[in-house]
């Protein structure tokens, strides 16, 4: 069959069906579920939305070929072994495959995308994009002359302009789901934001914004230690009113406060970076670990994640860092943010110091990795990376379970800043975002911020302050901007960009 010689618009029409039939049903089954398809005019737009996405498609491909046959197979293998893979994380975690989606993929490390392996992954490799493969590889195309190639797609780009105008009355529906659609549309969904990503961040990485001088206002030795939380969806945590006890020990500690918060985004990089600036913006200004650092103040980050903006200072400790000196017990989880904590504070020659911590906690899908054996609470406890094939409780016992865990790591660091009587000492626990556990069939975090469940953007915002230190206001609904103002009241440090209104502390 492959030695059959076959033309080129029969061969991109052939490929754009079975790339439509492969990939595309999270795409129609959204239409269908938000369209009246009963009436005329939803018959319209499904018809031609099924329509655009084959002519579309075929288009494409029809030029890439023309041009070039080697290039057109090599695009289109690697089109649909990406696409298989893209389909199985839409139908498995419900996904959208956006550019927020883009950087999470991109900022993952192979620790956490080997995380997601399974054998329901391999055979959807295998069987919607090799086999494929094999046959775009081995296809007799016959290419076609360029005066054909020309009216060809003439009157190919006449239909389309044609189809999109008779869909006017439908133009705002598609607006105003456009992220949807484009997340779900194969191959647009990654080519298109995989474009938009790396134009975004070459943007982000032009030369940070660097803030006006800061002033330390006194000689009192202070120390803030900021933990940034990994996934931690505040509906999980007993402080705030969940039925089961996931915080055990932090109910028992005096001087712990909690307060209701949302989070920037509903992923890592763009969460971390909110918590870190001044201003929830898309330019890149100095952040507040480099912030504080550049203007004497001794900083300190450690981290088991990733995904950070660009952190300029002297003592920052990854994961790898971390455990080439760990010689106590559970060094494989976050426990090991903590080893030697504080000696590294009293080492310091400097009366202001900040300690970042940056978990990796409740990260799924993984989450029964994520907490040491006795920390398993709750049982019996999800163990595949396919959530949905877990029972309901299974996954939220082994995500209540980083919960506890949780709760002891901060238990842990305010016990350790309670035995330094000569500062005054905070603690203060902020999630990039939160994450969905199968709620509306939706698991995991990244939705685009304007779709996304309220379990994804409902974080957590914990603090422990020492006797005789500062007083918190009476408030609520913070922002992750909040950590900024915060810690520079908390360290008495004066700065122009400092925003009383943005301060968990008062004056």
């Amino acid at each position: 069959m492959f030695t059959r010689d076959i033309k080129l618009t029969h061969f991109v029409l052939l490929m754009s069906s079975i790339n439509f039939l492969f990939f595309h049903y999270p795409f129609f089954q959204f239409v269908f579920e938000h369209v009246a398809y009963q009436t005329f005019n939803g018959i319209l737009l499904i018809t031609s939305l099924v329509i655009l996405m084959l002519i579309v498609n075929a288009f494409v491909y029809y030029l890439f070929f023309f041009l070039s046959l080697y290039v057109g197979k090599f695009l289109l293998v690697i089109t649909f072994i990406i696409n298989s893979i893209a389909v199985y994380f839409v139908n498995t975690y419900s996904v959208i495959i956006d550019e927020s989606m883009i950087s999470n993929v991109l900022n993952t490390n192979f620790e956490e995308s080997s995380s997601f392996f399974s054998f329901k992954l391999i055979l959807y490799i295998l069987f919607l994009g090799v086999l494929p493969s094999i046959y775009i590889i081995k296809a007799q195309i016959i290419n076609v002359h360029w005066k054909k190639f020309l009216i060809t797609s003439s009157l190919t780009l006449l239909f389309i302009g044609a189809l999109a105008f008779a869909n006017a009355s439908n133009w705002l529906w598609i607006d105003k789901n456009s992220k949807r659609l484009g997340g779900l549309a194969m191959p647009w969904c990654y080519s298109v934001n995989i474009s938009l990503f790396y134009i975004h961040n070459h943007q982000k990485n032009q030369k940070e914004i660097l803030l006006p001088k800061a002033t330390i206002k006194n000689q009192e030795k202070s120390v803030v230690v900021l933990v940034i939380g990994e996934s931690a969806r505040k509906q999980n945590f007993s402080l705030y009113g969940y039925s089961k006890n996931t915080n055990p020990l932090l109910s028992k500690t005096p001087n712990v406060f909690h307060f209701d918060a949302t989070s920037c985004a509903t992923y890592t990089t763009a969460g971390v970076k909110c918590i870190l600036e001044h201003t929830n913006t898309s330019d890149l200004y100095e952040i507040l670990p480099n912030y504080l650092y550049r203007n004497d103040v001794e900083v300190v980050w450690r981290s088991t994640n990733w995904g950070e903006p660009p952190v300029h200072i002297e003592k920052y400790q990854n994961k790898e860092t971390l455990a080439s000196k760990c010689t106590r017990d559970r060094c494989g989880y976050d426990e090991l943010l903590l080893q030697g904590l504080t000696e590294e504070i009293k080492a310091s020659s400097k009366n202001k110091i900040l300690i970042i911590l940056h978990t990796s906690t409740s990260h799924g899908p993984t989450y029964n990795k994520k907490y040491p054996p006795e920390f398993e609470t709750f049982s019996p406890v999800c163990n595949s990376v396919e959530l949905a094939n877990c029972t309901h409780e299974e996954l939220i016992n082994a995500y209540d379970n980083t919960i506890v865990y949780t709760d002891y790591l901060l238990h842990k660091i305010i016990e350790d800043l309670k035995g330094l009587k000569e500062y005054k000492s905070t603690m203060m626990f902020v999630s990039d975002h939160g994450e969905s556990l199968g709620e509306k069939n939706l698991y995991m975090h990244g939705l685009p911020l304007s779709i996304a469940p309220a379990e994804q953007y409902e974080i957590p915002f914990i603090v422990w302050v020492s006797e005789g230190s500062k007083h918190l206001k009476s408030q609520n609904n913070l922002s992750q901007n909040h950590v900024f103002h915060s810690v520079l009241n908390f360290l008495d440090i004066e700065s122009p960009v400092y925003n009383e209104e943005l301060s968990i502390f008062k004056d």
